[in-house]
């Protein structure tokens, strides 16, 4: 009995030891590899590295502004993210969970946007975005408000609204889907019952709307703040992080480190401080939630 649990344990592990090897490779590995070269100098190519200790913490943390204002614009179109994306897919989930006519259209058109390609999703906008011949400008003419076109993605003042304007359009579409599943699970017998007392639109969503979405808010504003502090595609396919640093990202920024200047090492350390923050906030957003809870 003991030789045939042994042989299916082993052959259970046999069967995800494929997984495991991909995950090793692929996840572990890099993952571990990154905190190394962080104290190396190293180009990428040459078989030596040069073991520098926290220079490059200390470079970067000190003596490096562009990092530094590329973490100031993530959290800029984090915080759009945050308060206008999540906003507007909460209102289009809250008219589709009131079952409008053609209810199941909607989700499917508002659910679209994050299907598609970040890149193709760039390219897209920057035929909007154009200076001489996009929509938005053309548009404009037309309302009579010509005064305001200008090449979107090419001013400085404009650059970083219009990226995140492309960022919030692309990806209010999978809120709107977790927004959509919370309001779903409230027991409607919870709204007939306040209708019968007399309460209005206002109280019902502030009394019983509200305080049940909690969890499902503080998901959503997680998932938020993770994906659109690493942003990435959306920049490469518009501005590249230009024009100047405007629209510079962490991730573009470690990229650009790493490629165009060969400075594998220093991009590694980019890379741990980027996750270390990332970790921070989560860590915070979790005592936020766990507080709220107990509230």
């Amino acid at each position: 009995m003991n030789l045939q649990k042994i042989r299916l344990v082993a052959g259970n592990y046999v069967f995800i030891l494929p997984a495991l090897l991909l995950f090793a490779t692929f996840s572990l590995y890099p993952f571990f590899k990154v905190f190394q070269l962080s104290v190396m100098d190293w180009d990428g190519i040459s078989p030596k590295m040069v073991y520098v200790g926290f220079e490059n913490f200390k470079d970067l943390l000190f003596d490096n502004s562009v990092f530094w204002l590329s973490m100031r614009n993530a959290a800029f179109v984090t915080f759009l993210a945050l308060t206008v994306q999540n906003s507007l897919a909460l209102f289009l989930a809250w008219c589709c969970d009131r079952e409008i006519r053609g209810g199941n259209v909607y989700r499917v058109i508002f659910y679209l946007p994050p299907v598609l390609s970040g890149i193709v999703v760039g390219l897209i906008w920057n035929w909007i975005y154009d200076g001489h011949y996009g929509l938005l400008n053309h548009f404009l003419h037309f309302i009579g408000l010509g005064d305001l076109s200008r090449a979107w993605l090419s001013e400085g003042r404009t650059a970083l609204i219009a990226v995140s304007v492309i960022h919030m359009w692309k990806g209010f579409g999978w809120g709107f889907v977790i927004l959509l599943a919370g309001l779903q699970s409230i027991p409607r017998e919870l709204y007939e019952a306040a209708r019968v007392d007399g309460a209005s639109g206002w109280v019902v969503f502030k009394n019983i709307t509200a305080p049940l979405m909690i969890p499902v808010f503080i998901l959503v504003s997680i998932l938020t703040i993770l994906g659109t502090m690493q942003i990435f595609d959306i920049i490469i396919a518009t501005t590249g992080g230009g024009p100047g640093y405007h629209t510079e990202v962490p991730i573009t920024r470690i990229v650009t480190t790493m490629i165009g200047s060969s400075r594998f090492g220093y991009a590694c350390a980019m890379g741990v401080v980027f996750g270390l923050v990332l970790l921070a906030v989560s860590m915070i957003q979790i005592r936020v939630s766990k507080a709220m809870r107990q509230v």
